[in-house]
């Protein structure tokens, strides 16, 4: 079992974004919303480069039988709402192979299915507008642009109501254990609240504030 795996899909994005805050690394993969907000992903990414069709239009791609379970599928459409690069049948076979989910760069459609299926689907937008002879497949398995974090083959991602981050992976370590202990840090100010002590308070004995400014 890949244990970073299942640390991130303990911690929320929320926690997760501080951590990366405080490290002063980049992954907010900002303007990436849930099609659902019960929705929650975690794996690590495949990805795809798209770019505008040539003359003779290349496939938006055929590969969803080859990925394996638990991987998250990352499509860099470049932010075009105007070509879909995911619909019905992909969310049908992602979720029949036990993908984790997919975040788009872009625009999906057919947002019916991943609702009905609970298969989580990340995106900038939907539209019923297809990518066919729009669109094409430039690469696999490259680095590419996600809401303005980059994400490279293999990198840890997270995802749940308020959206996507990226954990690069030679930082997922140290990321993963700052995030642990802002989240352990936050159970103790509830549970300092429930008992009555002021925020600012249970805030300062659990040195909440430090847990999130900037390393030098």
């Amino acid at each position: 079992m890949d244990q970073a795996v299942e640390r991130a899909s303990k911690l929320d994005t929320a926690t997760i974004s501080d951590a990366l805050d405080k490290l002063g690394i980049k992954g907010q993969c900002l303007g990436i919303k849930p099609r659902d907000h019960s929705f929650r992903m975690t794996g690590r990414a495949y990805t795809i480069q798209y770019g505008p069709a040539d003359v003779e239009p290349g496939t938006v791609g055929d590969y969803i039988d080859d990925l394996e379970p638990g991987t998250v599928v990352v499509l860099d459409n470049g932010g075009r709402e105007d070509a879909t690069v995911w619909g019905d049948i992909l969310t049908y076979l992602a979720d029949k192979n036990g993908v984790a989910g997919t975040v788009i760069d872009g625009a999906c459609r057919d947002v019916h299915m991943c609702l009905k299926l609970g298969y989580p689907v990340y995106s900038r937008s939907y539209s019923m507008r297809t990518g066919k002879d729009r669109v094409q497949v430039d690469a696999t398995n490259v680095p590419v642009n996600i809401g303005d974090a980059k994400v490279h083959p293999g990198d840890l991602l997270r995802g749940d109501s308020d959206g996507v981050i990226v954990i690069p992976k030679e930082h997922e370590e140290v990321v993963l254990t700052q995030a642990e202990k802002i989240e352990a840090a936050e159970e103790k100010i509830r549970a300092a609240l429930e008992s009555g002590m002021r925020l600012d308070e249970a805030r300062e004995i659990n040195k909440y504030h430090s847990l999130q400014t900037k390393e030098q």
